[in-house]
């Protein structure tokens, strides 16, 4: 199978991948950074799987329900058509979010007689155990998990292991972790599916989207949003590990944490869309983690519930994805140093001090650590860090790194200004100390380009930032200078490379997606905005059929590769569609 071959579901509880095979082939339970329940994607023989396919075990195609995070399967077999409907309740009640750890399946005829096979076999994490079954009249217990995993149906227990069946009518499946299902299935599954369907559709119609390109905007708000871990306002990067960059790269990283630097840029995507709650949601997150970090020594990941045991483990006897491994869980990249994430932080929490609708949220304890993140840039710019590449190699200054350092001073002084006026004038002084730094030591005056890291002479992709970030005036020679020289030095096929350096493990083969999003907004605030609209057009007819993206793009093959969905990809393209979009007053 391919990342194409996937949809997602989720209830920001948890998220699963269906195949078009009609497998569940990626589920963690109870949350994003659990161990799996199903993880035939990264082993098809023995990963574990929920199955629900066809008898001559043909493809179905795949769609979602209007403006929903509610996945619809459709097989047309020779001898009848039916589909499956996937998804994980979500709705208010009580005035309250209802999330339960549950999936409901639905499968139903559409024409003919179909004959179908069901089979659930779920693991026990990454040991793979097979857990023992409990059988009752209408459900199967599995034995060995912290929880009670239940799957509750009206199929008849007999043909659940596998044997093919006559559709006939409606089926419901449910399975659960925790609370099994104790009401009557048939009214309980269709209430939750009008009931999520209606919840998605409303939060849709709540959502800001430019002119253009407005289905490809939706489709990847609903995606990010299924990225939030409600429960604690943790975002994570993304739902899966260990799906490789390329072929026989070795680059498997486990995603499924929170990236502080991935959460601010979900978090601006939502302001875009004109979505706040996530924004207080993360705001108690980061304040859970800063307070638990000596001196703000902050890590540039965590687990979701601000945790920081993540120890990076490789799981031999786990083949990976088509069997491209190893496969790993945990990240080492939580023992790097990336002083670029006290400036995102820092843009994370400034909007809300600009913003009268937030009166409640700018507490003192909050803009205390506005100002204390602002310090830390301030001790730790030009100093050596693995930088946002989190390269595993020799550190150096990262310029990127100093960029965001600046823009913590930068967005701290305007703050200070409206909040705390005698503080105002020391983070504006620093601002322009810093800006000067970077053109001192980060610029290439003969070929008219900021450079990656100081004193170097190669260029990155992250070097975009600058224009968006408004480290120069937009008309200034030195933006359309690094524009142009990242196009050229890192333009491969209409696409971007993230750079060109070795990284400490090995050459880099795709692209990486969030860079030409990047590089749309650079042309947009540049006022290069034929250009910026050419690129996005071309862009945005290269997602899955169901709208989704992964990290990178393999040019030659037009495949997608790394983990998937990915925040990041789908946060550029939100970004770069509001960036190059006609206005409403051009279209109307």
């Amino acid at each position: 199978m391919q990342l194409e071959d996937y949809g997602v579901i989720g209830n920001c509880q948890y998220a699963a991948l269906i195949e078009r095979t009609g497998a569940v082939g990626f589920c963690c339970w109870p949350r994003f950074d659990s161990e799996p329940v199903f993880a035939k994607l990264l082993d098809k023989d023995d990963g574990g799987a929920f199955t629900i396919q066809p008898a001559d075990g043909s493809l179905g195609t795949q769609r979602y329900f209007d403006n929903t995070n509610v996945l619809e399967t459709r097989f047309d077999a020779p001898d009848g058509s039916f589909r499956i409907i996937d998804f994980a309740p979500r709705f208010i009640q009580y005035d309250r979010s209802f999330r339960p750890t549950k999936l409901v399946r639905i499968v139903e005829p559409i024409s003919g007689t179909p004959r179908i096979t069901i089979k659930c076999d779920p693991r026990l994490g990454w040991s793979k155990q097979v857990p023992q079954r409990e059988i009752g009249s209408h459900h199967i217990s599995y034995k060995g998990f912290p929880a009670e995993l239940r799957l509750t149906t009206d199929v008849p227990i007999s043909y659940l292991e596998g044997i093919t069946f006559a559709l006939t009518e409606r089926k419901y499946m449910v399975l659960s972790w925790g609370e099994p299902v104790q009401e009557a299935l048939t009214p309980l599954c269709e209430r939750f599916l009008t009931e999520t369907t209606r919840y998605w559709q409303r939060w849709v119609k709540h959502t800001d989207v430019p002119p253009a390109f407005q289905s490809e905007v939706i489709r990847s708000a609903l995606a990010l949003k299924l990225h939030c871990f409600e429960d604690t306002g943790a975002i994570v990067a993304a739902i899966t590990t260990s799906i490789p960059e390329h072929h026989g790269s070795g680059r498997t990283w486990d995603y499924r944490f929170c990236w502080l630097r991935d959460a601010y840029y979900v978090l601006d995507a939502f302001r875009l869309l004109g979505h706040f709650e996530e924004r207080e949601q993360f705001i108690k997150y980061l304040l859970n983690v800063a307070s638990s970090a000596a001196d703000l020594d902050l890590a540039p990941l965590y687990r979701i519930d601000g945790g920081t045991n993540l120890e990076e483990e490789i799981l031999p006897h786990w083949p990976g994805m088509n069997g491209d491994g190893p496969v790993r869980i945990g990240n080492a990249a939580a023992l790097h140093k990336q002083h670029d994430i006290f400036g995102e932080m820092v843009l994370a929490l400034a909007p809300m001090f600009m913003d009268q609708r937030f009166k409640a949220e700018q507490t003192h304890g909050t803009l205390d650590l506005l100002f204390r993140l602002a310090d830390k840039a301030l001790q730790v710019v030009g100093t050596p860090d693995a930088g946002i590449w989190e390269v595993r190699k020799e550190w150096e200054p990262q310029t990127f790194s100093s960029l965001m350092c600046w823009a913590a001073a930068d967005r701290t002084a305007k703050v200070a200004a409206r909040h705390a006026p005698h503080r105002a004038a020391y983070y504006k002084a620093a601002a322009e100390r810093i800006r000067a730094e970077i053109l001192d030591r980060a610029y290439d005056p003969e070929r008219n380009t900021l450079v990656a890291t100081y004193g170097g002479k190669e260029v990155d992709a992250a070097l975009l930032q600058a224009i968006t970030m408004r480290f120069l005036p937009p008309d200034d020679p030195a933006l359309r200078g690094t524009i142009d020289a990242v196009m050229r030095e890192l333009g491969r096929d209409q696409w971007l490379m993230r750079y060109k350096v070795d990284d400490g493990l090995g050459d880099t083969k795709n692209a990486f997606v969030i860079c030409i999003f990047w590089l749309i907004d650079a042309l947009a605030v540049t006022g290069r905005m034929t250009e910026a609209r050419d690129v996005l057009e071309r862009v945005s007819k290269v997602l899955t059929p169901l709208g989704l993206m992964s990290e990178d793009w393999e040019i030659g093959s037009m495949r997608m590769w790394g983990n998937f969905p990915q925040a990041y990809s789908h946060v550029g393209l939100i970004h770069a569609a509001f960036s190059a979009a006609p206005t409403w007053e051009e279209l109307l």
